[in-house]
């Protein structure tokens, strides 16, 4: 038979030829050793010129699209196309990897630049988002991601003179990007009127801000900070490709072939004209090239390199600049089809689209020739004497040339479709030409190529072709698979196969036939093999196909799936690939990559010699073995192995998956859930001790720890044994099988792996039991394999998926190092090189590899093995290249580097485990043999064989068979320790003796489980066929065992305990002696497994048999004989029980059915439920009937109750379920979903649940896990909490403490960003940027307007507006400064009033401003750096971060845009931004928490998950992640005195939290120690020392937890919610704050000790029916308090002095403003039915009158003497200001006041309502107010109103978006535009109008500009809308989308703004924020 390994020669890439120039830029550098670097398709080349040497990077595994030069210029940086594309920066010299960056980008790596340092790298993907991404690349870790714009980005660069900021440019755009945390944020650049909006290309960053770059139509942008500063016009004829950027200045290279270079100011040096070379391909193109176009430049002292789009490289000496030297050449446009090789000297000719054909040197590595064609052309063929080149084109014709000259010989055109295959006869007289019209044309070549025949056969296109070697007959392959054959030079059909056995091929370059069937996979059709070409001499066969890979095969290859050697380079389709004519060389020539690769073949004998070179490092492996059939030298697998291998441990459900299903489910059962529901059992169960170990598929995981105690696992525990004491202690963690475990070198941590959706690895002290970290999210269904590095800091783990990824973490942090797929086999052990930590070997089926860290990834390479091998055990040895491998074949492997060294025969059978010593090694074999080796294996010193014999006396338990199979050693203390798949752990002595310490069930399920009736002893029987009797006293241990002949599933003991039935899978059963297991009786009458068996009690007389063919046989056991049959039941029968009397028998199916029969003779008996209660039953062990309806889990399609047992005391019953878990439910557990308690051990299936005879212990066992597991009974009073002790229900009770209406609103409102608010008045018709104006009576009338004469006799035109400060010179507004904000967010937001030094500063927020207020001078200052508004504010206690605050904000989705939320942490005092931290809290961030050491960050999220976060802030790095909880968690806070506890409270829901490494480890609070406790909504949290923590509820309770437990209840310690907790560092006392009414003994605020036991009151002295405190801060002796009305009070301790700091309106929105005419005073009116007035200088609130009804506007008196105020009802009142009395007041209309005025002449007041009218009252006629007259005809509501100046006429703006104007008095409407331009206006605060036409912006389709007005000088005009903004505009206001300035702060909705009398400051009025804005004016100066 063929030999089907891989052949032994190889080859060696050797030259590339070409440049990749198309789609990509600035790709080209010189490295530090003047090299130059560039890549072609997946390679990158770095060139030396002096010495025409090339060096390759092979790491891609597709295209390179970009490239970047480390600033040292030996580092280069790649980024690739692909589906998961990654980057590789690699060093140029040694061209080895350094770091892979991978797992961010999607479909390419569009470019990279790195930083001035070297220190980051950024990258920007091919995405739809363009993603923009910033890596620490040595580490290969993210550290920050940002969407970079919709639209495609060409450049990015870091700007060398600024830390932290980038520069981004591309599709009509440019940003300047700041880094700052873990949020890159954008600005965009400004064109303005300097330059046109447009494509963007490239660019260089420099000094002072300015950045230049390179625009699509030739112009230089030249850019100050974001403005566009001037353009450098016409720099190039079209698009700037490339600039770059050194020492002496810039370089740019552009469309038009040029390249100019700069000085550092950008003033032109000098031109270099690359169209006027002599040289290159577009020369000779002449008159059709589109031109020569300049993709990257790189200019380096005086040489810069020039690429170009058509694969060349020029290098120009700058003093020599006229003679560009041509470097490179290589095919440009289209594909490249041709290739021919010379038949006697080293040439290659290839011929492409681009019409040129080339003639390359194989020994110079040069193009010697070129020759450009009419058409492109497709294929080549060179004649036999190597005289004529014939090429085939696209159009159908052929031509051939002489290769001397280039000359034509003939052009012949005989087809329409393109040729693509022509080949000369081998005695050079005939030429075969092949064509898409599915024929082959013969032509005589001495006839000057006249046609001679013509093949007909194919009914496809033509392939391939290939002579005979006597040139008799030709070989074809055709488009549709088929292979003809013809007789030559006629070109019949040759149909007769026999005349074919003798013909000898001249060349075989066909894909199909027998000698070529092995280069094709072995179940596939497929057509990717392009090209063949074969070496008949060596015997070896090379292929290019579809996917870039070159393969060598064995020649012939004639069985499929054949194995091979596969070499990357070439990026997708390789079209041809051939030998050299004397075989040296392979050419390979690449479709769409354009570029031609030269191979050096190693012939086998050399590649012997080659081994000490190190092979090219590529990451998928060039001597690959992969192929679909094995190897024929394979040895047969082991059983065991094989088994292994075929593990998947998927599981149907995950417990990851339950919170979801217990959702969807509570859904559906959300009415049974209101019912009483029965408590939870008081006694509890604790793990006491577990028989079992896992041996059976598992590996290496048995060790001593530090104090000689035994580590191990089983099921989903982690076992640690004291053999001393005989006691085992467990680490209960995990809620899944554990499949691996390991130590650390220090012998006190243990790691372990377990199955899962996303499964988790845990790392926990072998001590305390306590997880130090926990390692998830990067390994799919499970983990199988770990290592710690020798100095313990790293780990390593390998996952189930199908790639096996493998991941390295630095674990105590929880971060993952690198990670790679490992391999498609399974991987079976990994190893850390314990000599450097970088390297790692791993090990499995069919594969050894050795890997080495880079970056984010890791390097792997195969061992070279001669045959593969599966490995099953691998140790490092005593050096850091010594390897040491054990197969499954019995050998050892001994490897230095990569490289197999000798075998070793160890054992018989697999070797699967070893273990290195100082001076040694052992080894444990499939044999049951453990053998100690010297330390070179040379010899082997001792072996142990594992037998009964040698069994020590001391031994707990028995060996069940001689020479088991073993699976784990260790040594330690003096011994060796040995587990084996038999599931035992032995103790070997060094001299000999054996001890058997734990033993458990083999593989198979175990069913059967039976409890003694009055011994401690159980007994149990498996599918392993073992029945085995355990001993439950603390002996522990395994009494007696006994092998069946078939498997069992069940067993029971006689009354009297002195038999013992046993029920087999065959359908028989066996009674046997309870103390020898010797026989008794056995019966045979069933077919199907035995499901179950009882005695009947008293004297045992009958047996009940059920089965699983559905019946129950009754025999009588006295007299051997089946005396009655049970029949009726419709499926498998699950469960059995006898009542006491013996005479009832109640069944349980697995349909669900409940049956009664009676005994002896099986009749069937129906029994109403309530009599059923009544039986007396001698056991309950059913799960169906009403007594236990409650354990069903809301679950239950997705898992089932197994098994349960009633206690003997008739009070606990414990149940078994498909998931696991154990519960206990008090009995009877009537009613659905009683409450349990839940225990987690068992990993499967639980399959059996029994009580001790005594209920002193429950035993259970599990199905997959073949555990037996022994719990202690704990009785209430008895026991201490134990962490174990979940308890839980499915469905949490409903009521919830009770109803707040500020509560529900905090948790029902739904926050949304700024950018996304629609119109707050509900407006109709069209906008007034979108109405189509009407034309003027002048425009009728032809007049242009401003046309007028400038003497003319019309009047002049008046002002528009009434100026007030004529007197002097009116100066225009230029900006705006926040001067102060009046206002507090309490409604919503809680815990965010703060002191600050000492303080002297209170901290606060409101809207998107947070505020720092010093008490003293009342000044405010502000941070404005949020661009949405605040949630929540907290303050950084720590002594090492001094007044350090962090914010979060609203945003939209987490997909870190600008617009995502964000936490901001700043320094209070400077304002400056510490770090922004982006999120993935969708809608916001609503609580932030600093941790005890102020270096992490909590925050908790309002997405629907409520996400909760740990930062490291000061990176901006995510430490940890978590889903919180499904409803709103309100606050999470630290504890004071940790870094990794914190506890989290919200609606029904307060968990306690601990940071393990990267993993958030939560538990619930258990409540049930307390009688009838229910799970509240919390609100807030403080803590006490001893691990107490308090939680405020909102029935007013506050609850007190010592861990997780609720020890006691503080009933009412407010009458309302408890909102806000206060823990006091210094001395511990805790304030309270809550909703309640002020009464002698209580108040809203109080004041209480360390243990929550006694208090002090306050009381708020605000006037308020109730107070409602949402925040307290406890200083120096004050107590600061923010509530919910607004208002910031300061409470002092001794004396309870209120001292309100801060006032607001605590409803809006504020509609109602108007300012003071002569005062810098203002008031305001809102919702909350409040007026107030405000001082500015002062900054403070001076008044405020309640009204008792929704205010909606005011407005002073021209005077200021008095005041109107509109209101929501439709009413109106005048106050007097002097003495605020009430002048008068009127209700005229029934709805809301929109605006309110007086007349500038003090006569009248108009007031406008939502009834779309405006009344007029005349004021002379005294207080009664009788409306003289009104404005009818209007078509909406009223918005705003003005007067003009001489009091005549009013202008009013409405809801419709028009403007009318009216007469005043009378009401008449103006319609003549003529007239109304003549008005002089007194005030101006309409939106509509001409005259403001540019105050509407584009992005207003759903929003609104709801208020404006025109300043006192009349310049300016000012704006508010619904985003929130306020805007500064010019007045007027003409043209349509006027520039203006824009101020950000207030939230969505801005009602009301206005002047202050003259222009010295703004006021804006806020909707959203009930918040109120002043701003100070800057005027400008001329």
């Amino acid at each position: 038979m063929a030999d089907r390994t891989a052949p032994n020669c190889h080859l060696r890439l050797e030259w590339v030829y070409g440049y990749r120039g198309h789609q990509c830029r600035n790709n080209l550098y010189y490295t530090a050793a003047k090299e130059i670097v560039y890549f072609v398709a997946g390679v990158g080349v770095v060139y030396n010129t002096r010495e025409h040497k090339q060096k390759f990077y092979l790491g891609h595994n597709d295209d390179i699209i970009s490239l970047a030069l480390h600033p040292e210029r030996v580092l280069v940086a790649t980024g690739q196309v692909g589906k998961e594309p990654y980057i590789c920066v690699w060093d140029s010299y040694t061209v080895q990897t350094v770091s892979i960056l991978k797992d961010v980008h999607t479909h390419g790596i569009a470019c990279l630049a790195f930083d001035l340092e070297g220190q980051c790298l950024v990258s920007v993907g091919l995405d739809s988002k363009n993603t923009i991404c910033v890596w620490d690349w040595r580490r290969g870790k993210v550290l920050a991601v940002a969407p970079g714009h919709t639209d495609r980005i060409f450049d990015i660069s870091w700007d060398l003179y600024q830390p932290s900021k980038l520069v981004s440019c591309g599709v009509k755009h440019i940003k300047f990007w700041s880094l700052c945390g873990n949020a890159l944020t954008p600005k965009r650049g400004v064109f303005g009127k300097t330059g046109d909006l447009q494509t963007i290309l490239c660019l260089a960053c420099a000094k002072d801000e300015i950045t230049y770059s390179g625009a699509l139509n030739g112009d230089i942008y030249v850019w100050k900070g974001i403005n566009l500063l001037r353009t450098i016009q016409g720099a190039h004829g079209s698009g700037i490709f490339s600039m770059n950027a050194c020492e002496e200045g810039f370089a740019t290279g552009g469309r038009d072939g040029c390249v100019r270079l700069w000085d550092l100011n950008f003033k032109p040096i000098t031109v270099i004209d690359l169209r006027e070379t002599d040289q290159g391909y577009k020369v000779a193109r002449g008159e059709n090239s589109r031109g020569l176009s300049v993709r990257s430049v790189c200019w380096r002292g005086d040489h810069i390199l020039v690429g170009t789009q058509d694969s060349e490289i020029f290098e120009v000496v700058v003093h020599d600049r006229n003679k560009p030297f041509l470097i490179m050449q290589g095919h440009c446009e289209g594909e490249l089809w041709a290739l021919a090789v010379h038949p006697t000297k080293p040439l290659a000719m290839t011929g492409s689209d681009d019409r040129s054909v080339r003639i390359w040197s194989l020994i110079d590595h040069a193009l010697i020739a070129r020759c450009n064609m009419e058409e492109p052309i497709r294929c080549a063929a060179v004649s036999t004497d190597g005289i004529h080149l014939a090429l085939g084109m696209k159009d159908g014709s052929f031509t051939v040339l002489r290769v001397r000259d280039m000359t034509e010989v003939v052009h012949i055109k005989d087809r329409k479709e393109a040729i693509h295959e022509l080949k000369y006869s081998p005695d050079g007289a005939h030429l075969a030409v092949g064509s898409n019209e599915n024929s082959v044309d013969v032509y005589g070549v001495v006839q000057r190529y006249k046609k001679v025949g013509e093949c007909m056969g194919s009914n496809s296109f033509i392939t391939h072709m290939d002579w005979s070697t006597d040139s008799k007959y030709l070989q074809t392959n055709d488009g549709s698979g088929r292979r003809l054959f013809y007789r030559m030079p006629s070109g019949k059909e040759v149909t007769n196969r026999e005349e074919l056995k003798l013909v000898q091929w001249a060349s075989w370059t066909c894909v199909l036939g027998p000698e070529v069937n092995g280069i094709w996979p072995k179940y596939s059709d497929i057509n990717d093999i392009n090209s063949v070409d074969g070496n008949f001499s060596n015997q070896v066969l090379v292929t290019a196909d579809d996917y870039g890979l070159v393969k060598l095969f064995r020649y012939p290859c004639i069985k499929k799936g054949a194995k091979f050697k596969k070499y990357l380079g070439h990026s997708a389709h390789i079209t041809n690939a051939r030998w050299s004519h004397d075989y040296q060389w392979v050419i390979t020539i690449g479709g769409a990559d354009h570029s031609v690769f030269q191979w050096k073949f190693v012939p086998e004998r050399k590649s012997k010699e080659a081994l000490h070179i190190a092979p090219q490092e590529t990451l998928a492996d060039s001597n690959s073995e992969e192929s679909d059939s094995d190897q024929s030298d394979v040895p047969e697998m082991d059983s065991e192995i094989e088994q292994e291998t075929q593990l998947t441990y998927r599981r149907q459900v995950y417990k990851e998956d339950l919170p979801q299903l217990k959702e969807q489910c509570k859904v559906k059962h959300r009415a049974t859930a209101m019912k009483k529901r029965e408590r939870a059992p008081a006694s509890g169960i604790k793990l006491h001790f577990i028989h079992g170990y896992r041996g059976y598929d598992c590996r290496s995981n048995l060790f001593y720890t530090q104090t000689g105690e035994i580590v191990y696992h089983v099921a989903a525990v982690g076992v640690v044994y004291n053999r001393q004491q005989n006691t085992q202690r467990f680490y209960m963690g995990h809620d899944d099988d554990i499949l691996c475990l390991a130590i650390h070198p220090l012998k006190d941590f243990v790691a372990t792996g377990q199955v899962g959706r996303d499964s988790s690895v845990h790392i926990w002290d072998t001590e305390t039991l306590k997880p130090m970290s926990v390692l998830k999210g990067s390994h799919q269904l499970g983990v199988c394999a770990l290592d710690f590095s020798a100095d313990g800091k790293r780990l390593v783990s390998i996952g189930l998926d199908d790639n096996h990824t493998i991941v390295l973490w630095d674990w105590k942090k929880g971060e993952k190092l690198s990670a790679m797929r490992g391999s498609k086999d399974k991987i079976f052990v990994v190893k850390i090189n314990p000599y450097v930590p970088d390297k790692l070997i791993t090990a499995g089926v069919k594969h050894m590899k050795f890997w080495h860290k880079a970056g984010g990834g890791l390097i792997g390479r195969k061992g070279n093995m001669g045959k593969t091998e599966t490995m099953m055990c691998a140790v490092y040895g005593w050096s850091e290249e010594m390897v040491f491998s054990g197969t499954c074949s019995g050998d050892i492997c001994i490897w230095r580097d990569m490289f197999l060294m000798k075998t070793v025969k160890a054992h018989d059978g697999p070797v699967f485990s070893m273990h290195a010593l100082e001076k040694g090694f052992v080894t444990g074999g499939k044999d049951g043999i453990v053998a100690l080796w010297d330390d070179t294996f040379e010899r082997c010193l001792k072996t142990y064989a594992i037998k009964r014999a040698v069994l020590a006396p001391g031994s707990k338990g028995l060996l069940l068979e001689d020479n088991p199979s073993i699976r784990a050693i260790s040594l330690g203390h003096g011994h060796i320790l040995v587990g084996t798949k038999n599931g035992e752990i032995l103790e070997v002595d060094k001299s000999g003796p054996i001890t058997l310490l734990v033993q458990g069930h083999m593989e198979g399920e175990v069913w059967g489980l039976a409890s003694h009736p009055h011994l401690p002893l159980c007994a149990t029987v498996s599918d392993d066929k073992t029945l085995r009797i355990w001993d439950l006293s603390p002996s522990h241990c395994m009494l007696a065992v006994r092998k069946l002949r078939k498997g069992g599933r069940c067993c029971c003991f006689s009354p009297d305990g002195k038999a013992l039935a046993v029920g087999l899978n065959d359908g028989s059963f066996i009674i046997v002696n309870a103390d020898t297991l010797e026989d008794l009786v056995s019966f045979h009458h069933r077919k199907d497994a035995i499901s179950d068996i009882r005695f009947s009690p008293g004297a045992g007389k009958y047996l009940a048999v059920a089965s699983a063919d559905s019946f129950v046989d009754i025999y009588n056991v006295m007299s051997s004989k089946r005396v009655g049959v049970c029949k009726g039941c419709l499926s498998y029968i699950t469960h059995l029980d006898w009542d006491k009397r013996g005479k009832l028998l109640q069944v349980n199916t697995a349909a669900k059915e409940q049956f009664f029969f009676e005994a002896p003779r099986g009749k069937r008996q129906t029994i109403p439920a309530s009599e059923v209660e009544k039986i007396d039953w001698c056991t309950w062990t059913c799960v169906l009937g009403p007594s236990v309806e409650g354990t069903w889990p809301v679950i239950s399609e997705v898992t089932e109750v197994t098994a349960a047992c009633l206690s003997n005391d008739r009070q606990v019953l414990a149940t078994g379920d498909d998931l696991g878990y154990v519960k206990l439910f008090r009995y009877p557990a009537k009613g659905k979903y009683a409450k349990f308690k839940r225990y987690v051990a068992h990993s499967t299936h639980v399959t059996n649940v029994r009580w001790s005879h005594n209920d002193s212990l429950l035993v259970t066992v599990g199905g997959g896990d073949t555990c037996l597991m022994i719990w202690a009974h704990e009785l209430e009073g008895l026991r201490e909490f134990k962490q174990c002790d979940s308890e839980e229900s499915d469905i949490e009770s409903e009521d919830d403490g009770g109803y707040d209406s500020d509560v529900t609103r905090e948790n029902e409102i739904s926050y949304t960003i700024k950018a996304l608010s629609t119109n707050m008045r509900a407006m109709t018709g069209v906008k007034p940027h979108l109405q189509l104006k009407e034309p003027s009576v002048d425009e009728r009338q032809g007049v242009v307007r401003g046309s007028r004469p400038p003497v003319s006799r019309a009047l002049p035109q008046p002002e528009k507006l009434q100026t007030n400060n004529v007197g002097k010179k009116k100066r225009p507004i230029e900006d705006l400064v926040l001067e102060l904000v009046f206002g507090y967010r309490g409604s919503d937001c809680r815990n965010n009033v703060h002191y600050l030094n000492e303080g002297a500063d209170i901290i606060y927020h409101t809207a998107s401003v947070a505020i720092v207020l010093n008490l003293t001078t009342s000044c405010q200052s502000f941070y404005l750096e949020h661009s949405d508004d605040i949630l929540c504010l907290t303050i950084n206690q720590h002594p090492k971060f001094p007044n350090v605050v962090a914010t979060g904000q609203v945003g939209d989705a987490g997909d870190m845009a600008a617009t995502s939320p964000s936490i901001h942490v700043w320094d209070a005092m400077t304002k400056q931004t510490l770090s922004v931290l982006r999120c993935f809290h969708s809608s916001g961030v609503c609580s932030v928490s600093f941790s005890a050491t102020g270096k992490l960050l909590l925050s908790v999220g309002l997405d629907p998950e409520h996400t909760v976060t740990i930062w490291k802030w000061q990176e901006g790095a995510k430490v940890a992640s978590r889903v919180g909880h499904s409803q709103r968690i309100f606050v999470a806070e630290f504890r004071p005195d940790s870094d990794t506890h914190f506890v989290s409270v919200g609606i029904k829901h307060v968990r306690f939290w601990t940071l393990a490494g990267r993993a958030l480890l939560s538990k619930k609070g258990v409540l049930s120690s307390i009688e009838d406790a229910r799970m509240q909504t919390m609100l807030s949290v403080a803590f006490g020392a001893n691990n107490l923590t308090f939680t405020g509820t909102i029935s007013g309770d506050v609850c007190v937890w010592k861990e997780h437990i609720l020890v006691r209840i503080v009933a009412k310690a407010h009458t309302g919610p408890v909102f806000t907790m206060y823990t006091t560092l210094r001395d511990g006392l805790i304030v309270t704050g809550g909703k309640e009414r002020p009464s002698k003994e209580g108040g809203a605020l109080k004041l209480w000790d360390q243990e929550l036991k006694r208090c002090r009151a306050f009381r708020l002295e605000t006037g308020q029916i109730i107070d409602c405190v949402r925040s307290v801060c406890r200083g120096k002796g004050k107590i600061l308090v923010g509530t919910r009305n607004a208002e910031i009070i300061e409470v002092g301790e001794k004396n309870a002095a209120c001292n309100i700091l801060v006032n607001g309106h605590m409803d809006g929105p504020i509609w109602g403003l108007c300012t003071h005419p002569s005062r810098d005073v203002f008031l305001s009116a809102a919702e909350d039915g409040t007026v107030r007035l405000w001082d500015i200088p002062e900054k403070k609130m001076l008044n405020k009158v309640n009204l008792g009804h929704p205010a909606h506007a005011i407005s002073y008196s021209p005077e200021g003497d008095m005041v109107a105020i509109g209101m929501k009802n439709g009413e109106f009142i005048i106050l007097l200001v002097a003495s605020l009395k009430i002048w008068g007041k009127k209700r005229d209309r029934r709805s809301a006041i929109q605006d309110i005025r007086f007349s500038p002449n003090s006569r009248y007041l108009a007031v406008g309502s939502t009834e779309c009218a405006v009344d007029f009252y005349d004021l002379t006629l005294g207080p009664q107010l009788n409306r003289i007259n009104c404005c009818r005809d209007i078509p909406s509501f009223v918005m705003q109103m003005d007067f003009s100046a001489d009091s005549n006429h009013i202008q009013l703006s409405t809801g419709a978006y028009k403007r009318l104007v009216y007469e005043v008095p009378s009401g008449k409407q103006i319609t003549e535009q003529f007239h109304i331009d003549r008005i002089t206006w007194a005030t101006w605060t309409s939106v509509l109008g001409d005259e403001v036409i540019g105050i509407w912006s584009r992005n207003t389709e759903k929003a609104d500009v709801i208020c404006a007005c025109v300043s006192h000088s009349g310049l300016n005009i000012i704006t508010g809308d619904d985003f929130g903004m306020v805007k500064l505009f010019d007045f007027p206001c003409l043209e349509k989308f006027a520039k203006h300035k824009r101020f950000l702060g207030h939230s969505a909705h801005l009602t009301n703004i206005r002047f202050t009398n003259g222009d010295r400051f703004v006021v804006s009025a806020g909707g959203d924020d009930r918040s109120l804005f002043v701003w100070r004016c800057v005027h400008s100066l001329h």
